[in-house]
């Protein structure tokens, strides 16, 4: 993420703190987030104190990750997410149908943001942590939620891929691609032996929400491709009905 430069976005720089805490499996220095925040080590400590004394970051050895409060936010999004709630059901007949890992997830700025996870029963299974958030770049649910977006948006985050000219334009013709055939497959793209399919869930007048993504092991995909293809995608289709 871009961290906030000007002056209107004085009172978003806690917020962008805390964004980049949430990101991280483990707690952080103040040296580690001032690099990853871009913030000089005083602003950074400004906007700690403000968090801390909110309880959305606690310190522990001069460490710092998510406070208290961000359980109370997390069990209320669980509780009232309608997307998460609508979704849940047929993730789980998603799951037990094709007997692997299903994940919900939603862009969030430049990130894909998982919000809700069904792992396989298999022991060689691939999933994708709950609340962790990647580049929205590559891979199926990446691309999905891309061609999807509305165009301004897509190209804003486009732009800041700072790509050349000619792999832009390969990545246009790409999404547009994904978004007339309403899903997007890869292969290995971002992690090796890892195959995924992803299809939108689409809101009223196809306002965008998130997307299914199943993911699956190349290794046991191989002949089950449009049968799994097909599955992820009737299940967003009928988790949009929901939310008609």
């Amino acid at each position: 993420m871009t961290p906030p430069t000007d002056a209107s976005a004085h009172n978003d720089r806690a917020l962008f703190v805390l964004s980049v805490l949430a990101q991280s499996k483990v707690a952080m220095t103040a040296a580690e987030l001032a690099q990853a925040t871009g913030l000089v080590k005083s602003t950074l400590y400004r906007q700690i104190a403000t968090l801390r004394r909110w309880g959305f970051v606690m310190e522990s050895d001069g460490r710092y990750s998510p406070g208290p409060v961000s359980v109370q936010l997390a069990s209320g999004f669980d509780g009232n997410s309608d997307l998460v709630m609508a979704a849940r059901a047929d993730m789980r007949a998603l799951v037990q149908q094709s007997h692997e890992s299903v994940a919900l997830v939603t862009a969030v700025n430049d990130r894909v943001v998982c919000l809700e996870m069904i792992d396989s029963e298999h022991s060689l299974r691939c999933s994708f942590d709950r609340g962790r958030s990647v580049p929205a770049s590559d891979g199926a649910s990446a691309k999905c939620l891309l061609a999807h977006m509305p165009l301004d948006q897509r190209d804003a985050l486009l732009d800041g891929l700072g790509e050349s000219a000619q792999r832009r334009a390969e990545r246009t013709t790409e999404l547009d691609a994904i978004r007339e055939a309403g899903h997007a497959v890869t292969q290995g793209e971002v992690d090796a032996g890892v195959w995924g399919v992803s299809a939108p869930v689409l809101a009223s007048g196809r306002r965008l929400r998130g997307a299914i993504t199943l993911m699956a092991p190349i290794t046991r995909v191989q002949g089950m491709e449009a049968a799994l293809l097909h599955m992820t995608v009737v299940t967003a289709a009928r988790i949009s009905r929901a939310l008609q």
